[in-house]
């Protein structure tokens, strides 16, 4: 079971929280210019990384807002939590250029 740090309540069990996806996934500026399947790129393709990847999580039976957790895909390490809508911390930063993109 993981432990998140929920950056308002604390440390909680991973059954408090429900995952978002990929965080750091820009909304198109003018999505009524997108063809269709950049529309679904934009919709439902994500990176997949080995390795650390920035996460949207909510807690859901805590506070109910939503951060960021950049966890390690295989370890489950977690080496940052940060609220939603700031940039990824540096310390936590790798090779995955699509996550740099902000909120």
């Amino acid at each position: 079971m993981l432990l998140i740090a929920c950056p308002w309540c604390g440390e909680r069990d991973e059954t408090e929280f429900h995952y978002g996806g990929q965080a750091h996934v820009a909304h198109p500026a003018d999505p009524e210019a997108l063809s269709d399947a950049e529309w679904g790129d934009y919709l439902f393709v994500r990176a997949n990384p080995k390795g650390e990847f920035a996460e949207r999580w909510v807690h859901t039976a805590g506070c109910r807002r939503w951060f960021n957790v950049v966890r390690h895909t295989v370890t489950h390490d977690i080496s940052a939590v940060y609220p939603a809508g700031q940039p990824r911390p540096s310390a936590a930063r790798t090779s995955n250029s699509a996550e740099e993109v902000t909120a």
